[in-house]
């Protein structure tokens, strides 16, 4: 059943894309993305609050890697052989110690906040994409991040104190993730170049399952029934939003994504609000509407002028 309706799923959104530039099916992948990350955040900060991080790291992993099994044992192993296990490696350990940083504050910080200052990985993200694939950086792309970061600043820097102790630290854990996830997302560029979609999903689910299983072990709870159905909710939400970002980057040029992701901060606070009673303030009101502008102007800039450009290579 999971199977069929996945497979209903994408042959529909399929045929309503398929027309679109490259661009704009980039952006259309990653903000399906970022809206399935934003659920899986909260449920995560709900599970994280009784729970070690580290065992919710390893079951969020583990779980997403129960989800796409039934998905192996119909093709068959071969069909998931990776090209180059190396870099499915690297870009595992990578991951994994954004993670180890991510849950260690996910607990300890509010919902918008924490993805608020997230978002500066877009940036690392661009300037890797221009040193290292040597994308051109368009001016329309460069203005609507800068953009997308300064709404992300009227949210934060009025109630943020980044000190070295108390609640502060956890606020330069998160900001200490955010390269090393944007190293991870080159990495999965990269891959993307010779690897299918269901290849990095699959090996993603193994490797950080399996770097944080002994991480997971000294830490140990119990869990009750309704834990297990949040982890395994977060496996579903996991494994599409993983889905969603990769279909992106393998589509469009990386630097060309970028800037929809600051709308997971409108969700982040939407999802604080009714879910841990974090009533947005103005700051979070002023900032998410200059968000939602500049990832609006963007989508119709690139879905005008995406025609003309080439498709991204690889």
């Amino acid at each position: 059943m999971l199977r069929r309706a996945w497979r209903h799923l994408r042959s529909a959104v399929h045929r309503r894309t398929a027309h679109l530039p490259p661009t704009v099916q980039g952006l259309l992948w990653s903000a399906l993305s970022v809206t399935v990350f934003s659920g899986l955040n909260a449920v995560a900060r709900v599970l994280s609050q009784g729970l070690d991080s580290y065992q919710v790291q390893f079951l969020r992993y583990a779980m997403g890697l129960l989800v796409v099994l039934p998905f192996v044992i119909r093709h068959g192993a071969a069909h998931y052989r990776p090209q180059s296990l190396r870099g499915h490696l690297a870009r595992g350990a990578l991951h994994t110690l954004g993670l180890t940083l991510w849950f260690a504050a996910l607990p300890r910080v509010p919902l918008a906040d924490l993805t608020a200052i997230g978002f500066t990985t877009p940036l690392f993200v661009m300037l890797g994409a221009w040193l290292v694939f040597k994308e051109q950086m368009h001016w329309e792309r460069w203005l609507a991040t800068m953009l997308g970061f300064a709404g992300v600043l009227i949210v934060v820097m009025p109630q943020v104190s980044f000190s070295t102790s108390g609640p502060g630290l956890y606020h330069l854990v998160m900001l200490a993730s955010a390269p090393v996830f944007a190293a991870s997302y080159l990495l999965t560029k990269a891959l993307t170049r010779h690897e299918s979609t269901g290849t990095i999903l699959l090996w993603q689910q193994i490797i950080i399952a399996g770097l944080s299983l002994p991480l997971a072990v000294g830490v140990w709870q119990p869990l009750s029934a309704a834990q297990w159905g949040g982890f395994l909710a977060c496996g579903v939400l996991g494994t599409l939003g993983h889905y969603g970002l990769t279909k992106s980057l393998k589509v469009a040029e990386i630097s060309s994504t970028q800037s929809v992701k600051f709308i997971e901060l409108i969700w982040a606070a939407l999802l604080g609000w009714v879910v841990f009673a974090d009533v947005p303030t103005l700051h979070t009101l002023a900032g998410g509407l200059l968000i939602a502008a500049a990832t609006i102007w963007v989508t119709r800039r690139e879905a005008r002028i995406g025609g003309a450009r080439p498709p991204p290579a690889g």
